[in-house]
């Protein structure tokens, strides 16, 4: 694979306010070619019992993919003569600092640009093998398919498609589009091609799944292109050699390994051995067509738009930015922490799905990092850090009818107990008496309150940058004295206690009344995240560094429900799960996994280890006859990915300015609340009046009256109506 170099930006203090746009891969665009001695020349196949593929060698071969209730609208349908599946062999480089990402492909080394179609072939039955006498004289390396995994759940007949992708040597490419300015790629290396195959099966009755794979680069064949029978049309042969086979149901083995052919030039010589080291592509693209006036929905919670056409959407978890583009706070969020400010695509919980005005849909499996082209008006690319993919395409006439298809699949959330919707979760910080006394005031006033937010239960430290909490998930008894008195006050008058963690511990040495040091807890059971020297990875947040829980270790959940268990023990009944977003991606896991893949994976961990705990301790109450409606537990989060609708309970949009502006204010919200709402998030809401609060000589964001007022309006129509107090006093 391509070699990933990751960079940390942790500790400037002095950064660029206006950082570059990071550089991706253009938009790859190549021919289509097939062989008409094996391929039909127009032909609908049956995927399931409800989809049907057409093939069609019109202007240059197409496929289309239809519901057999909507015979008429394609659900899928690629470009004419043009190449759907492209691969390419690049660099990544990460930037990383306090939670904020920024991805870069560099030295792109191979780019097959164009495809050939060999086969299309049905799949009638799991145990299907091919027809050695109709295989075609391909060889592309070592290649195996797990058979079982690959088909669980198909409903047959399946359809497979396969061919080979090819380069020939080209100098630069150019994009501009989005966010992205103009970049050049110089892509250098031999003439390339390596096989590739594409599965189409029934997943239920509204989705049709995909899977492409590509098989590594072959540097050593020839080509000859020769008109086909029907004149217009041409199909490519491959002369490769010797080939060995060995059938794997109906997938196969290609093991023949390859060398490549060198050039004059001494630099592209070397260039060349580098590349023919590099045994696997990590990047597979695929490519399909779009009407021009149809409108792209979805992709998570994103904050900035609704319409996605002709923009560039990067599906990565990570800290959402502050300010995100409007100024003059995105300049100096930049200028003081790298990144930090963020841009229009930063997304606490972003997903690779969507769904178009003309009813169209689509989500990728997986938790690989991928950006979904809209660029071109005529098209659409995802391009995914991997090389191979799985999703699905979903049929549906409304968008209602959209998510009940698609939240059937990924999950969707429990019913929330009555009591957080049934009155305010005053969020405050302070202790006993300041409790007491805010309590006493909603009184006189006659407010509803439904449960008190206390996120600094477990205690505040003073450090360079102001009061911060202690990350140790137990009570502080000095700041919150009579813990257990003051939630029973406050559940005679049937309101609840809710609290703050996150999977982050801080060393609690020098705290000065804890009971238990989690950090050393943790460290000793081995359940941390580690470094590249076997070490607990100690990850810098803001004033002082923390240490993660290691959510793929499979002792961290029990000692984790654990934690939980004592705080709901005194009564506590909700908690924020915060944070999810920052696994540094050049961690080392337990499970051992690819770490971008793991980062994005995290956040849902996360929700699954806190979801799990309330209907552990649910299904515990109901075995003792004690359940009551009233009593259940509520956990919410802000971090997320596509499958968070099943694990989380509810949701809420992390950190916005106290400002009017549209990427990172009120106007913010009302978009989060929308786009995430269209990709399954169905209980969300935000901080009323937000959150971050500044206070420079010459910045200035205090939350006025005004603003408090209006958030308070618009959060009477979301799902839970939950105050926040300003990030510091103004």
């Amino acid at each position: 694979m391509g070699t990933l170099k990751i960079t940390k930006k942790h500790h400037k203090h002095l950064n660029n306010p206006f950082p570059s746009t990071p550089r991706s891969l253009p938009f790859i665009q190549g021919r289509l070619l097939f062989n008409s001695q094996t391929v039909p020349p127009n032909k609908i196949f049956s995927v399931g019992k409800d989809f049907q593929l057409l093939w069609s060698i019109k202007n240059g071969g197409s496929l289309s993919i239809y519901h057999q209730s909507q015979p008429t609208k394609a659900l899928w349908s690629t470009i004419p003569g043009q190449a759907f599946v492209t691969a390419a062999l690049c660099e990544t480089e990460v930037e990383e600092s306090r939670g904020s990402f920024a991805i870069k492909d560099r030295n792109v080394y191979l780019v097959c640009d164009h495809q050939t179609i060999e086969d299309i072939r049905v799949i009638s039955e799991p145990d299907h093998h091919f027809d050695q006498d109709n295989d075609h004289d391909l060889s592309s390396g070592n290649m195996s398919f797990a058979q079982k995994n690959d088909l669980k759940d198909t409903e047959f007949p399946a359809l497979v498609i396969t061919g080979w992708l090819f380069s020939n040597r080209r100098k630069k490419r150019h994009q501009e589009s989005g966010i992205y300015k103009d970049i050049e790629f110089e892509t250098r290396g031999p003439p390339t091609c390596a096989r590739y195959w594409v599965l189409f099966d029934q997943k239920n009755n509204n989705q049709i799944g995909f899977q492409v794979r590509v098989g590594p680069p072959n540097f050593e064949f020839q080509q000859r292109i020769s008109p086909t029978p029907l004149g217009r049309h041409r199909r490519l042969r491959w002369k490769l050699g010797k080939i060995r086979r060995r059938k794997l149901g109906w997938y196969r083995f290609f093991t023949r390994s390859r060398g490549f052919v060198a050039v004059s030039s001494s630099s592209e010589e070397e260039m060349e051995m580098k590349s023919a080291e590099l045994t696997e592509f990590n990047r597979v693209c695929i490519t399909y067509s779009s009407e021009g006036n149809e409108r792209f929905y979805g992709f998570g919670e994103q904050f900035s738009h609704m319409d996605f056409k002709g923009k560039r959407v990067p599906i990565f978890v990570q800290e959402q930015g502050i300010g995100r583009g409007d100024q003059p706070i995105t300049f100096a969020a930049n200028l003081v922490s790298y990144r930090a400010g963020g841009d229009w695509s930063t997304t606490y919980a972003p997903s690779p799905f969507y769904m178009t005005s003309k009813m169209r849909s689509l989500y990728l499996e997986g938790y690989d990092y991928s950006v979904f082209d809209m660029t071109r008006h005529d098209r659409v690319q995802i391009q995914i850090q991997s090389n191979s993919v799985q999703g699905r395409i979903l049929n549906g006439n409304s968008p209602s009818e959209i998510i009940e298809n698609l939240t059937e699949t990924i999950g969707r959330p429990p019913e929330l107990p009555k009591w957080i919707i049934s009155g305010a979760v005053v969020g405050m910080q302070g202790g006993t008496e300041a409790v007491r006394r805010v309590w006493d005031e909603l009184k006189d006033h006659k407010v509803p309150v439904s449960a008190f937010w206390l996120q600094d239960w477990v205690g505040q430290r003073e450090t360079m940058i102001g009061s911060q909490l202690w990350w140790n998930w137990e009570v502080d008894t000095t700041r919150y004295h009579g813990w257990q008195q003051l939630i029973n006050d406050l559940g005679a008058k049937n309101i609840k206690v809710m609290t703050y963690c996150n999977p982050c511990l801080a060393p609690a040495d020098e705290k000065p009344n804890q009971r238990r040091n989690l950090f050393e807890e943790a460290k000793k059971l081995d359940i941390l995240v580690k470094d590249k020297y076997g070490e607990p990875y100690m990850v810098p947040n803001t004033a002082f560094d923390v240490g993660m829980l290691d959510l793929t270790h499979p002792d961290t959940a029990a000692w984790f429900k654990q934690v939980l268990q004592e705080m709901v023990d005194d009564g506590v009944k909700g908690w924020m799960a915060d944070f999810g977003e920052g696994l540094p991606v050049d961690a080392t896991l337990y499970s051992g996994e690819d770490p971008i893949s793991a980062h994005n994976r995290y956040p849902e961990l996360w929700a699954q280890i806190n979801r799990e705990f309330v209907e552990e301790w649910k299904s515990g109450r109901a075995a003792k006859e004690r359940e009551d409606p009233e009593e259940a537990l509520v956990f919410f989060m802000r971090a997320g990915f596509r499958d968070s609708p099943k694990w989380g309970m509810l949701f809420w949009e992390g950190d916005q300015m106290v400002s009017w502006q549209a990427n990172d204010g009120i106007k913010s919200s009302v978009v989060g609340l929308l786009s995430s709402g269209i990709s399954g998030y169905a209980f969300n809401h935000s901080d009323i009046g937000g959150y971050c609060a500044v206070n420079l000589p010459f910045i200035k964001y205090h939350r006025s009256e005004e603003l408090l007022m209006r958030w308070m309006e618009l959060n009477a129509f979301t799902t839970v109506f939950r105050t926040h107090e300003v990030s510091f006093d103004t």
